[in-house]
């Protein structure tokens, strides 16, 4: 009778440790799987994270099928905001596939995507490079880098003086260079090959400046074993040399055969993105998003990070809000079928809003991508100045009933209550059924998905 006693105990620690996991800050985004985290907190809104991620497909046993990125953010790193895709192969006319890890910057008043996807045709990494006036996208492609081959897993680092330098490597080597100002092209005479000067190096380099120094950082083997270790080094100058130092994050239980990520500086603290297999399992082509504080030693040493389910330890878990604008259109996911994006109505999110909902069928549509299937709490943006609305929404195969609309003159929100939506990709369509006139014309500013948990 001891004994089973004993083992009950066992049992019921064991739970408890396990339910103790279960609401945690790691993985940072738990409704949809996304790796090599770059994050950013920009200048003219340093109350604001951001974190730029990649995509992988559920379901995935590979990397072929990444084809967007997503952009989050965050004012206390708890309740994030998913602001849905930001870019997607579909966008880039020079591309044919691996869309894989990206970078961001702030440039001279406007926002930039920097990535890697395969030119059509010759299957070679290029380093491509989008724009956009606003942090969450969408970004337009502006084609790829010049004078850089091989270029996967791109970092843009601007220094304090405005000086763009571009990093990039894989398959054991790494580059560096000086961009001229249009950022499409390298300075030839500045490139460097940083190879010899990183220990270990694989792919992935990362720049941050700390107290006048430079920290290359950067996923690598030791040698050719699997899965990465994250790496180290120190230089006085942006395109070093650099002293190698060693390693900051060893192996750790449920670690993706990758690891790549980035450092910001946010509210005063250095935290370190990197990624996992923590929410798939252990599936290194399904990965998810971590983040830790990274301390340094007196020496300006990088002390060790230790993976933990706790992370920032801010909350018990996180919690992500989509964020869709309506009139972003294709380059997120979505489509606008004989509406069209107006800014007469003032108050809107983003760039406008969607309007002219004159036929049946006429529709905005918007996609949610999600890891596992889930439910949401369904809000919508909206004005109505001259009456009531009634459309309907369609969520994938599923015809929702119809929504009525109360008249507001101004811009408004309204809970539409539960949906449930499955995993991977989610089209969310609004739209006029029939000819019966409304007395209202609405507009469409955006979609909210709020994460539902049913474990309290």
């Amino acid at each position: 009778m001891k004994l089973l006693r004993n083992k009950m105990k066992h049992i019921v620690i064991v739970f408890l440790c396990f339910v103790g996991n279960i609401f945690a800050q790691n993985p940072v985004f738990t409704h949809v799987f996304t790796a090599d985290p770059s994050p950013h907190v920009w200048p003219d809104n340093p109350d604001k994270l951001w974190v730029y991620t990649s995509h992988d497909e559920p379901g995935s046993n590979n990397h072929y099928g990444m084809t967007g990125y997503h952009a989050f953010s965050t004012t206390d790193m708890v309740n994030w905001t998913d602001h849905g895709r930001i870019l997607h192969l579909e966008n880039v006319a020079w591309a044919e596939s691996h869309a894989w890890a990206m970078d961001a910057a702030y440039y001279r008043g406007n926002y930039y995507l920097i990535y890697c996807m395969k030119e059509a045709g010759i299957g070679l990494f290029r380093t491509g490079i989008a724009r956009s006036d606003r942090p969450e996208g969408p970004f337009t492609d502006l084609g790829y880098v010049k004078g850089v081959e091989f270029g996967q897993d791109p970092a843009l680092f601007i220094d304090e003086d405005g000086t763009p330098y571009l990093y990039w490597g894989h398959d054991r080597k790494c580059f560096a260079a000086e961009l001229n100002d249009d950022l499409m092209s390298i300075k030839p005479e500045t490139y460097v090959n940083l190879t010899k000067q990183l220990t270990h190096v694989f792919e992935g380099p990362w720049v941050h400046k700390r107290n006048g120094k430079y920290y290359l950082t950067y996923p690598g083997l030791t040698p050719r074993r699997w899965p990465e270790k994250m790496f180290y080094a120190v230089a006085e100058k942006p395109l070093g040399p650099y002293e190698f130092k060693g390693v900051f994050i060893d192996d750790f239980d449920g670690q993706s055969g990758t690891n790549h990520g980035g450092i910001v500086n946010y509210k005063g603290k250095d935290i370190m993105f990197y990624h996992s297999a923590w929410l798939s399992g252990g599936l290194s082509e399904t990965r998810s998003a971590m983040a830790d504080y990274m301390e340094y030693d007196k020496e300006g040493n990088i002390i060790p990070i230790i993976p933990s389910k706790k992370g920032l330890g801010l909350a018990e878990r996180t919690k992500t809000t989509f964020l869709i604008e309506a009139e972003s259109g294709v380059a997120a996911g979505g489509k606008l079928y004989n509406v069209f994006v107006d800014t007469f109505i003032k108050g809107y999110s983003g760039k406008g809003y969607v309007t002219n909902f004159d036929n049946p069928y006429d529709h905005v549509s918007m996609l949610a991508q999600v890891a596992k299937p889930s439910k949401f709490r369904f809000k919508v943006g909206y004005a109505s100045p001259d009456g009531e609305s009634n459309h309907n929404i369609l969520i994938n195969s599923h015809l929702y009933r119809e929504f009525k609309f109360p008249q507001s003159k101004e811009f408004t929100e309204i809970d539409f209550g539960i949906v449930e939506l499955k995993e991977g990709d989610n089209n969310i369509r609004i739209f006029k059924r029939d000819w019966k006139p409304s007395k209202g014309q609405l507009a469409v500013d955006y979609i909210k998905l709020e994460q539902v948990f049913e474990n309290k």
